[in-house]
């Protein structure tokens, strides 16, 4: 077993622990990009609190991208696509989202991806109130850590058609602000987290949930108070805050 997948075990053992509340049961995946092709991937069904090196699955992504071109969205189609894709399945299948991975992977620069349904978070994303998470700063170790801007993607069925509208407003996302987003809401459903390392992938997903108790918890006292452009520029700039980032694994 590679470091790499090592590293995945415990990220996604990290991330089902019941006490975060991120995902129960089979909810949520987590995967690592090994190689310029290859990415190793939660098997379909398995729990990330209980991830073994034998659950896990190894892809070559890039052949997954061939699935946003296809017309429609065929079933039978996109599992054969996922077959011929899968080096190492262990008796397994790759994660129904592995195309999202294959779309964050080859789009950014994150090399582990961890996507989870926290309570807290989902809170707001089934709700009329989701557009405030993306609507400004609340404090400063939101930006630090999820950066000034972040993703909401209305909600998809999961699959082919969620990939290919991440892959488009990602695109739309970058070109617009420069950057790739660390994290992606997923309206009804859940998060992206985008890492350089496994940490930094878990600090974010922990960061998502904390800003939305907080927002939660500013609309039932009167509304959010979102922090001014210039205290985000100011916070965005600080080289201390560059150097705690360097220190997460974070650019």
């Amino acid at each position: 077993m590679t470091e790499d997948v090592e590293t995945l075990l415990t990220l996604s053992r990290a991330l089902g622990a019941p006490e975060r509340h991120l995902a129960i049961g089979p909810e949520g995946n987590a995967s690592v990009r090994v190689d310029d092709a290859h990415l190793v991937i939660k098997a379909s069904g398995t729990s990330l609190a209980t991830l073994t090196a034998n659950q896990v699955v190894t892809v070559r992504y890039r052949e997954l991208l061939n699935l946003l071109a296809q017309p429609g969205n065929d079933d039978d189609v996109t599992q054969e696509a996922y077959r011929k894709a899968t080096v190492d399945g262990r008796g397994h299948r790759p994660s129904v989202e592995a195309l999202l991975h294959a779309v964050l992977m080859d789009q950014t620069d994150a090399k582990f991806i961890a996507h989870t349904h926290p309570i807290a978070v989902n809170q707001l994303l089934c709700s009329t109130a989701a557009d405030l998470l993306i609507a400004g700063a609340l404090f400063p170790d939101q930006i630090v850590v999820l950066g000034r801007h972040q993703m909401l993607v209305p909600y998809v069925d999961p699959g082919v058609p969620l990939a290919r509208a991440i892959a488009q407003q990602l695109s739309e996302f970058q070109a617009k602000h420069g950057i790739s987003p660390k994290v992606l809401y997923l309206a009804n459903h859940g998060i992206f987290a985008l890492g350089q390392t496994a940490d930094e992938a878990l600090l974010i997903s922990e960061m998502a949930v904390k800003t939305s108790r907080i927002l939660v918890g500013a609309i039932a006292v009167g509304g959010p108070r979102f922090m001014d452009a210039e205290e985000v520029d100011r916070i965005d700039g600080r080289p201390d805050e560059h150097y705690r980032r360097k220190l997460n694994g974070q650019k």
